[in-house]
């Protein structure tokens, strides 16, 4: 369904954790970095060889120096599931989770019903082998005294981040977090994450047997965790995919200098991670959604409003449309932000996007219109005296979309 917004203008203002996947090519368990309190080894214990090694490697590749000694422990799966418990209250609050969770479930990328909070958890708890702890500087994986191919390549990863934390101060991807920055924090995830996929390929390249790069590749693999919806999976997963090649392009550019660039000021936005030639010049344009609840009706209050990026949007368009044709429609990104309205009982979502130029956004509104379909409960269109942004509407419902549609007059 598509629909003109008559005179609609909205306001354009400019505006942790690492836990672990596995091993590439077959790796879909992700390590990741990680907030919380967790113990740390002691000064005085003693530093297994395994890690020792891994250390001088990471230095070789990396090019950078440790400044000082990285407090390892290996663990089993269930310590390492309760060293990420303690911090996922923070990272996922359960009220917000809700609200997300019928926000996007309403637009359409989740199933309705389905817990985003559930889904991310079961994600990490089945899928993470490793962690690196922001706050303590403690490094967490599935390992032994004597790891395997997999677990080296963990460590290495992990060892990776620790490096790069000691250097450029990776914490301030809490600071995204807090702010509620989605897209920033996913942005700077595909730095950090790309960086520790690189360099630890890098270590495994050089440093591994032919008969541990076999077992690395046959033991790194994954089926999905059940209960994670398709579009939360590729979301979670994104960093360590899309990051890879965006610090790869860097290197090629301007060496490990200009990929140290990219952990001292984090990419703005998942466009620029997915185009490395947008990094570091080519800033979003801040969309801000007007408050329509008063519109609405005096019992419609705020439910979510979130900034969300070229990647969010691709993933979200995937779902409907061939991965060539949806990653098309959504390059020429140059912002976008949804808000939601419930009165309790149904819910409303205006997602507003705007485009680099009038062609990237009508190529995006043609995609959209597919997306939606002959969907009663959502439409598309453009907005006037605007021919670079596309507005899309969804409801609970088709009569809640009638009325957030006379909202919007």
């Amino acid at each position: 369904m598509h629909v003109a917004v008559p005179g609609a203008r909205f306001h354009h203002t400019v505006g942790a954790r690492l836990p672990e996947r596995g091993a590439p090519p077959r790796v879909h368990a992700a390590p990741r970095l990680h907030r919380g309190a967790v113990g740390r080894r002691g000064a005085d214990a003693p530093v297994r060889p395994a890690v020792v090694q891994t250390e001088s490697e990471v230095e070789q590749v990396r090019g950078l120096r440790y400044e000082h000694p990285v407090a390892v422990d290996a663990v089993t799966h269930d310590e390492l599931v309760r060293g990420l418990d303690q911090s996922f209250d923070h990272s996922y609050p359960p009220d917000l989770m809700r609200r997300r969770s019928l926000a996007w479930s309403t637009i359409g990328v989740i199933p309705g019903g389905a817990s985003l909070r559930d889904a991310v958890h079961s994600y990490l708890s089945s899928q993470v082998i490793g962690y690196f702890d922001l706050s303590s500087g403690q490094l967490v994986f599935i390992g032994s005294d004597h790891p395997s191919p997999v677990e080296r390549f963990t460590l290495a990863h992990e060892l990776t981040h620790a490096d790069d934390d000691q250097h450029f101060h990776l914490a301030r991807i809490n600071d995204l977090e807090d702010a509620c920055d989605d897209e920033g924090l996913m942005a700077s995830l595909g730095a950090v994450e790309g960086s520790a996929v690189y360099f630890s390929l890098q270590v495994a390249e050089q440093f591994f047997s032919p008969g541990d790069l076999a077992k690395l590749a046959l033991g790194g693999g994954g089926s999905q965790p059940p209960g994670v919806p398709p579009f939360v999976q590729q979301l979670e997963t994104w960093p360590y995919v899309d990051g890879p090649p965006f610090i790869t392009a860097l290197r090629s550019e301007g060496g490990l200098q200009e990929v140290n660039a990219s952990l001292e000021r984090f990419p703005a936005s998942t466009e620029q991670v997915i185009h490395p030639e947008k990094f570091p010049a080519d800033r979003p344009v801040g969309v801000s959604v007007p408050d329509l609840g008063p519109a609405l009706g005096s019992d419609w209050k705020d439910l979510d409003v979130m900034d969300v990026g070229e990647e969010w949007l691709r993933e979200a368009l995937a779902l409907g449309l061939d991965r060539g044709e949806a990653g098309t429609a959504a390059d020429g990104w140059g912002g976008a932000q949804y808000r939601a309205w419930t009165d309790g009982s149904h819910v409303a979502v205006l997602l507003e996007t705007g485009w680099d130029t009038p062609e990237d956004a009508s190529q995006f509104l043609d995609a959209m219109g597919s997306w939606t379909g002959d969907r009663t409960d959502a439409s598309v269109g453009g907005v006037a005296g605007d021919d670079s942004s596309v507005v899309a509407l969804f409801a609970s419902d088709g009569g809640t979309l009638a009325k957030l549609v006379a909202a919007l007059r």
